[in-house]
């Protein structure tokens, strides 16, 4: 077979690596798991990983090596299947899973344009004002900014809900280490607990919803499971808040026109998304994608009002010419900033969505090679669907959740819904174990930095590893029908 002349090293690994027999030709799904071809490409992917995890002493964005990985394991796929004449098989595949990716993409692009606006608008801003500035004591701090991150993480995504609430403990803790770095982690438990009972609180729920695996409603089913991953180790950490009440800091923020009526579209656009998926059988990305076009025109209208209030620095020559506010923007800045939904559209976590990309390819690749396959024979069918659940969130403390989540949903076992869910909590608490388990944690690391570290985390891994096994052990107690 002839292939285009800057794939031939490709061509040369493939055919120098001894294959196995290609059981695509007797209908059945060609496992390459023990070749050197395979492992080539586990080895890529765990070195491409290992890049990702070192990403704080590196500088170079996770995203980069995955998706370089991703485009090497499926270069090397399309050829295997050619050299056995299938060139339908990859092509398939791999469009499945790019529709995959862009449906939660355009979800995720949509939700954090909101959150985005949300921000621009004061609205986070004004709740840390009020925190900072009520002069709660340090415990009341405590429980408060893990509270807001619990019942915050389930719409809004649990990196920005512990950013907020964490620059609360940092201003209110100024001078208590002990507190802040208890605070940080109070705040990463509860921000990933929150996000474990909603469709849209997190990564890996979004995904099994969109999948169809499980229906809105049986999400909520977690809420009380998920209370008891947070609630328990904060009760364990509260014993060692300091009891004193620190000096009010006063704080101001105004919220900005058209705040609330942000927030209130927000809503909206979620329960549109909701109701197109559960009554017009439509994926939950149209909904939003609709929401996110009904944010851009309110945003013309905050642009244009924005505009009409705003001043302009201009020389004195130009004062007396009857020039459009529009015509002014192309030579002056204007004292403050008019909405600009794209700025919000911009600020989008771009470096997450395209690792996201990397690893679903990367997944993908490696499923068509047969280790899906034969990694949901281990895990489902040996050691049975309890424990590989359970294993999945311990996992996910080290490797981040997404692709161990993409993985689960690529090998499709049959569970029962009960069972799906305790992976979809697992996978999304099992982060807080350790502070590089979840972004929440990565980020606080950075925010607090020489006060919230590793090993603080660690200290109190003993108290959040008792709310992840209390969380279990009360799922399987109140929602032992699904089971």
């Amino acid at each position: 077979m002839n292939l285009p002349r800057m794939f031939s090293p490709f061509v040369a690994l493939a055919m120098l690596l001894p294959g196995a027999a290609f059981a695509a030709e007797t209908g059945a799904t060609p496992d390459y798991t023990g070749t050197a071809l395979g492992l080539f490409c586990v080895g890529l992917f765990v070195l491409a990983y290992a890049v990702v995890i070192g990403e704080e002493f590196l500088h170079l964005r996770k995203s980069k090596p995955v998706i370089v990985a991703g485009g090497i394991i499926w270069i090397l796929v399309a050829i295997v299947y050619a050299q056995h004449g299938d060139t339908h098989t990859p092509h398939t595949l791999i469009k499945a899973t790019l529709l995959e990716y862009v449906e939660l993409m355009l979800f995720l692009l949509a939700a954090m344009t909101y959150i985005n606006t949300l921000e621009e608008r004061n609205m986070f801003k004004a709740l840390r004002a009020w925190l900072v500035s009520s002069g709660f004591s340090l415990r009341a701090i405590f429980w408060l900014t893990g509270l807001f991150a619990f019942f915050i993480s389930p719409v809004a995504d649990n990196l920005t809900t512990a950013l907020i609430m964490a620059a609360v403990v940092m201003a209110v803790g100024r001078g208590h280490a002990k507190f802040i770095a208890l605070g940080c982690i109070n705040i990463v438990v509860a921000a990933n607990a929150g996000g474990a009972f909603s469709p849209f609180g997190d990564i890996t729920t979004l995904m099994v919803w969109q999948k169809g695996v499980l229906q809105f409603e049986e999400f909520f089913a977690l809420f009380i499971p998920s209370v008891v991953n947070w609630a328990v180790p904060a009760f364990c950490m509260s014993f060692a808040v300091p009891k004193e009440k620190p000096e009010a800091v006063h704080d101001t923020a105004t919220i900005k026109r058209g705040g609330f009526v942000v927030a209130g579209l927000f809503l909206f656009t979620i329960a549109m998304a909701v109701s197109m998926h559960n009554f017009l059988h439509l994926p939950p990305v149209i909904g939003m994608m609709t929401g996110l076009g009904i944010l851009k025109i309110y945003g013309y209208r905050l642009r244009k009002h924005d505009l009409k209030s705003n001043s302009f620095d201009v020389d004195p020559g130009v004062v007396g010419l009857e020039v459009d506010k529009d015509q002014l923007l192309t030579h002056f800045k204007p004292k403050s900033k008019p909405f600009d939904i794209f700025i919000s559209m911009k600020r989008a976590e771009w470096d997450t969505l395209m690792f996201f990309y990397g690893v679903m390819l990367c997944v993908g690749g490696l499923g068509a090679l047969g280790y899906m396959a034969q990694l949901s024979q281990v895990l489902y069918v040996d050691l049975g669907p309890t424990a590989a659940n359970i294993l999945v969130g311990l996992l996910s403390a080290i490797v981040d959740n997404i692709p161990v989540m993409f993985a689960v949903l690529t090998m499709l076992p049959d569970m029962s819904d009960g069972q799906w869910l305790l992976v979809t909590m697992t996978a999304g608490v099992g982060g807080s174990l350790l502070s590089i388990g979840s972004a929440a944690g990565v980020a606080l690391m950075g925010q607090a930095r020489g006060v919230y570290t590793f090993f603080s985390h660690l200290k109190w891994t003993w108290a959040v590893a008792l709310g992840y096994v209390a969380s279990i052990g009360v799922h399987f107690v109140i929602n032992a029908k699904m089971m």
